[in-house]
């Protein structure tokens, strides 16, 4: 729930056409339509040239440091512009040399595919030497059988119609098809293909999932503590899991889909309970 103070800054700035500096908005409310004014391009204006401006792609003065773009902001010809509702982030660079990425944290169950996520998905009709996989978007993602590792068209994967298939987007736009698959560039699998008929598949919310994939993510830490399991994260929002009894694997389940909205104190007392039991 934004707070009502803050959606109201932002909505005044839109509708005023005013951009703001991002970083004035750091871990603030921004919403769709409002243009961002990235510091990176102060250099470009020169000394006493009037503060920030829109990013322009197209200057002829370069910005001296890299600035990505992260979920949430699109790139519409020289303008940077926001298209989902939510808390603006940035991260900094692992050198420390200024710029870093920007994204937008919003809260929202509707997947988006992008280019080199790792999602689960469902095959749900094949058709020629093509596999139709639900993903959870707005279509279907199509999956070759010659994009498994070792596939030929003698040696063909076992695929079949309702199979889970954990593997990455290679092409992901709004104006072409999104397509799978399940090898790495080296031709690999690297833990992608079918998964296990056994286990459990639940959706979550995408904060969730990206919370869970943080590397410092606690939760998941404390989970196998717990219980021997294999678990699979899909950046669509899509958790398989298995252990070793049905009872089991429901509990993983369900206090996985319970941690989004408990506090750290919380989630330390059901994981003690469960630790006694």
């Amino acid at each position: 729930m934004l707070a009502p103070a803050m959606a109201e800054v932002a909505a005044e700035s839109l509708a005023g056409g005013r951009a703001r500096a991002a970083r004035t908005v750091l871990n603030q409310v921004v919403l769709p339509g409002e243009e961002l004014l990235l510091p990176e391009q102060e250099d470009a204006e020169g000394p006493g040239g009037g503060g920030e401006r829109p990013l322009r792609l197209n200057a002829g003065v370069r910005s001296r440091v890299r600035v990505v773009c992260g979920p949430g902001l699109r790139r519409c010809g020289d303008r940077l512009l926001v298209t989902k509702c939510g808390r603006l982030r940035h991260k900094e660079p692992g050198s420390g040399s200024g710029g870093g990425v920007y994204w937008v944290d919003s809260q929202q169950k509707r997947y988006v595919p992008v280019k080199g996520d790792h999602v689960i998905g469902i095959v749900t009709a094949k058709s020629g030497d093509i596999f139709k996989v639900d993903v959870g978007g707005s279509e279907p993602a199509s999956l070759s059988y010659l994009a498994f590792e070792g596939a030929t068209k003698r040696n063909r994967p076992n695929v079949q119609v309702g199979d889970l298939i954990y593997g990455q987007f290679v092409v992901a736009n709004k104006d072409m098809e999104p397509e799978m698959v399940c090898i790495d560039s080296c031709g690999r699998a690297n833990g992608m293909g079918v998964i296990g008929h056994d286990g459990l598949l639940f959706k979550v919310t995408l904060g969730l999932i990206r919370k869970l994939l943080a590397p410092d993510c606690e939760i998941i830490q404390e989970v196998g503590k717990l219980y021997p399991l294999e678990i699979v994260f899909g950046m669509n929002g899509r958790i398989w899991v298995k252990a070793k009894t049905i009872q089991q694997t429901l509990i993983l389940a369900n206090i996985l889909e319970a941690c989004e909205h408990m506090t750290t104190d919380q989630r330390k007392q059901i994981f003690s309970r469960l630790a006694e039991s």
